[in-house]
């Protein structure tokens, strides 16, 4: 099974997360996850980001800290995914050496290009519906992933109110992986492990 989501984490992290997260992962379609805990301690963070490691590494799933590259590397991820305001992709790459890095470039063109020119490791797009995680989002539409798929040679990601009825459509359009989260973990309908099994 080709492994297209981008699982990124819920904005809290429950003592029975760990066990969903598992569940997750073992239907093998999650290629990447993200940690991102905002307003939260590093140490927090950290501790947390640990015992996810072990998960990740386990089921072969590369696991992405949000924000932090020096979180990163204490805890040995795979990589760091930077938004416009946390630093340079310069600075990480520094920092963790041959590790993945990604960048968040909104709806912008130019965003992209400069995020290339830095070597970024992969771009993502978004918001491109109302999202639960991110609901000040800005707004990006599908014309970027085309434009993207034809411009650039980087995996692009998908992000923003992303669900089993529309995930298709963003692979259609360029993205080679779909970025979901409320869907996941955020379902009224679905457990955890049966929202992912919805993405093929």
């Amino acid at each position: 099974m080709k492994k297209l989501v981008y699982l990124i984490s819920p904005n809290k992290i429950h003592n029975d997360f760990y066990d969903d997260l598992k569940k997750v992962l073992s239907v093998k379609n999650v290629k990447f996850f993200q940690l991102r805990l905002k307003k939260i301690k590093k140490n927090k963070i950290l501790k947390i980001g640990k015992k996810i490691r072990k998960i990740t590494r386990k089921f072969k799933v590369k696991l992405i800290i949000n924000d932090y590259p020096n979180i990163s590397k204490i805890i040995n991820a795979d990589g760091c995914h930077l938004g416009q305001k946390d630093g340079s992709v310069k600075d990480a790459k520094k920092q963790l050496k041959n590790k993945i890095i990604g960048v968040t470039c909104h709806n912008s063109k130019s965003l992209a290009k400069i995020a290339v020119q830095n070597k970024a490791d992969y771009l993502a797009f978004g918001s491109f519906n109302k999202s639960k995680l991110k609901p000040n989002a800005k707004k990006a539409d599908l014309n970027i992933l085309k434009w993207a798929k034809r411009n650039i040679k980087k995996p692009i990601i998908a992000i923003g109110g992303i669900n089993n009825l529309n995930y298709k459509n963003f692979i259609k359009c360029g993205a080679k992986y779909i970025a979901i989260s409320s869907y996941i973990w955020d379902n009224p309908k679905l457990k955890p492990e049966i929202a992912i099994r919805k993405f093929k």
